[in-house]
């Protein structure tokens, strides 16, 4: 059976799905592993070190005729148009957030297996879970981020010219990207603080260095199975109000909350951002083209407002670390395939539990129940998502549209898995 891994088309992705010392793992059980030319050189992997670790450099078209084909985001058009029926597609594809794409797929007659969609309550599960790889890098870098546009430092210095105060960072959201971002705002020396509307989740946050907000006007958000539930307008408003307080006194703000598809939870408004102190640095995870977390935040730009506080809309985080990304990425999808081969060819089980979260689409179908046509018994269960964009586990139907619509600065994650470096 013949892999491929294929060049990343979209704009800006510099990631690989599969790096040379993965290959070695799956020729060990008979797959033919060939990567496209250039397909790894945005992570600086030439062709010759894939070629040294066994894999057979071939052209784009060779790549695309694959029995199975190695992606880290969604396929463009005529990627898709190239796809030919009865072949394996896998990727990040977001589809809960493009239907449109899983329906393209279900008509070339793919089957798509969307790593976004693992259900994350299986523990066999955890070293297939890309999103919580990919979370923690873009947790780290957004503090790295957030250190760099911060005009003073990060630690306490006492110096011959004087003593510079620590720097007060609060990370909104304690999923996995928050917690890396907590413990390398703190390995740089901020004193951090902390909020998520799961109180349980303080222990985490408290554990890799954050003082935990615990807001008065808003009570527990958990919900079954560790997830948060949806709040309520009026729990909205009044987080917001109390949080305003809490985010004028840091000079950070580093923000998480994610929704695919959806506009994302508004956690700082515009009268919080009057009230910060000019030179204030706010990162907003959240930022996409449907709004971010941050009122005025706008995806893959930096904007300083009229009270000189920076917005980061920082889209595309892990993108910008490409050889980690690419690494912790390509033990996910490594992982997960060698779990669908059997005697060096597929052997898919639609009853398995995992097969069951991860197609999306097979037999010239969507056959996934967030994404399928409703039956008789009415409409499916769709997935939870997390601050960090992480799938939850399926939920039933209207519980996980009401987590979805949650603008809580809170994670829908299982706390089993939001440990930094729990993915990796």
């Amino acid at each position: 059976m013949k892999v491929s891994v294929v060049k990343e088309t979209a704009p800006g992705e510099r990631r690989v799905a599969l790096v040379p010392e993965a290959i070695s793992k799956l020729t060990a059980v008979g797959l033919d592993v060939l990567v496209e030319s250039g397909a790894g050189d945005g992570a600086w992997l030439t062709d010759d070190s894939y070629a040294d670790a066994g894999g057979k450099i071939v052209s784009r078209s060779e790549a695309l005729a694959a029995d199975v084909l190695l992606m880290v985001g969604k396929p463009d058009e005529a990627t898709v148009a190239a796809m030919q029926t009865g072949q394996v597609a896998i990727g990040l594809f977001g589809l809960l957030a493009d239907p449109g794409l899983a329906e393209r797929l279900a008509r070339a007659g793919v089957t798509a297996v969307s790593l976004d969609m693992i259900p994350r309550t299986l523990p066999r599960a955890q070293p297939m879970d890309a999103l919580s790889s990919q979370a923690n890098i873009a947790g780290y870098k957004a503090a790295i981020i957030a250190a760099a546009e911060f005009g003073r430092f990060f630690p306490l210095l006492i110096t011959a010219a004087g003593t510079a105060r620590p720097a007060k960072v609060l990370v909104l959201g304690t999923g996995v990207a928050g917690l890396q971002a907590i413990g390398t705002a703190r390995r740089l020396g901020a004193v951090v603080s902390a909020y998520d509307v799961r109180p349980e989740t303080k222990t985490e946050a408290e554990s890799v260095g954050a003082t935990f907000i615990e807001l008065t006007s808003v009570g527990s958000a958990s919900g079954e199975g560790g997830y948060a539930r949806a709040l309520t307008d009026d729990e909205r408003q009044a987080q917001q109000d109390e949080l305003a307080g809490h985010i004028a006194r840091h000079d950070v703000v580093i923000t998480t909350a994610q929704v695919p598809g959806r506009r994302p939870p508004l956690l700082v408004t515009e009268d919080a951002l009057k009230a910060m102190a000019a030179g204030s640095v706010i990162v907003d995870m959240g930022a996409s083209d449907l709004g971010g977390n941050v009122a005025g935040s706008r995806p893959g730009e930096t904007v300083v407002t009229e009270h000189g506080v920076t917005i980061v809309g920082a889209s595309g985080l892990p993108s910008s670390m490409p050889a980690a990304a690419s690494a912790m990425y390509a033990r996910n999808v490594s992982a997960l395939l060698l779990s669908l081969v059997k005697d060096g060819e597929l052997a898919l089980d639609p009853e398995d539990e995992l097969q069951a979260g991860v197609i999306v689409t097979r037999g010239g179908a969507v056959v996934h129940p967030a994404l399928a046509p409703p039956g008789p018994a009415g409409a499916p269960a769709g997935q939870d998502t997390s601050v960090d964009g992480e799938p939850a586990a399926p939920a039933a139907a209207t519980a996980a549209q009401d987590t979805a619509d949650s603008a809580s600065a809170g994670s829908e994650e299982g706390s089993a898995s939001a440990v930094p470096g729990a993915a990796s």
